[in-house]
């Protein structure tokens, strides 16, 4: 199995869901997986100038800047693809997703490589038999309220990738109970790992 870890926050050290990412990780990993690591702080681009959605563009008509975006881009899409489990982690800013992890999706979406339009126009996911799950951290928003426009961003978007399969973990309201969200979570992962 090839688990792809995907961490956002712009916190590297004292981090709640990078260190709650981590425990996951070492809770569902076996010895002889995979782990493919990205954290989005280190490199990162954001969707800019381009005419057409869904990151098409004839590579004739790319400048160095449309380049640069989808060299990224073709290496997120890889990742992805290669992927069998993937672990996101996400505190909400702002009542919504930290803006690397924006942009990210924003990179993901491929026409013809993570979804594609079928003749009726509607859409379909191509990531398909892959189970994320999602680290939902947040100091004042709860989880799921009409707050919080992060964590059913970030579900339809894997699902319109065609990820069906998601897991949520959550240490919400930290800034009232830590201790209490902290261990929440930490049960969370427990019960989820004795699903398997």
């Amino acid at each position: 199995m090839r688990i792809y870890q995907i961490d956002s926050s712009a916190r590297k050290e004292g981090s709640t869901s990078r260190a709650l990412a981590k425990k996951l990780l070492n809770k569902i990993k076996k010895p002889e997986d995979e782990v493919i690591y990205r954290d989005l702080n280190d490199e990162m681009l954001f969707v800019t100038g381009l005419t057409e959605s869904g990151m098409n563009i004839d590579e004739k008509d790319q400048n160095e800047n449309h380049k640069k975006m989808f060299e990224l881009s073709d290496k997120l899409v890889k990742e992805l693809k290669e992927s069998d489990i993937i672990i996101i982690s996400a505190p909400i800013y702002n009542y919504g997703p930290p803006a690397t992890l924006k942009a990210w999706s924003d990179l993901a979406a491929r026409v013809g490589e993570t979804f594609r339009f079928k003749n009726n126009g509607r859409r379909e996911g191509l990531l398909k038999n892959k189970k994320a799950y999602l680290i939902i951290t947040s100091g004042g928003t709860k989880l799921n309220s009409q707050e919080d426009f992060l964590t059913p961003w970030l579900k339809f978007i894997l699902n319109f990738f065609g990820i069906e399969k998601v897991e949520i973990i959550s240490a919400d309201q930290m800034a009232l109970d830590y201790d209490k969200s902290i261990k929440d979570a930490e049960t969370q992962i427990e019960n989820l790992t004795k699903k398997k």
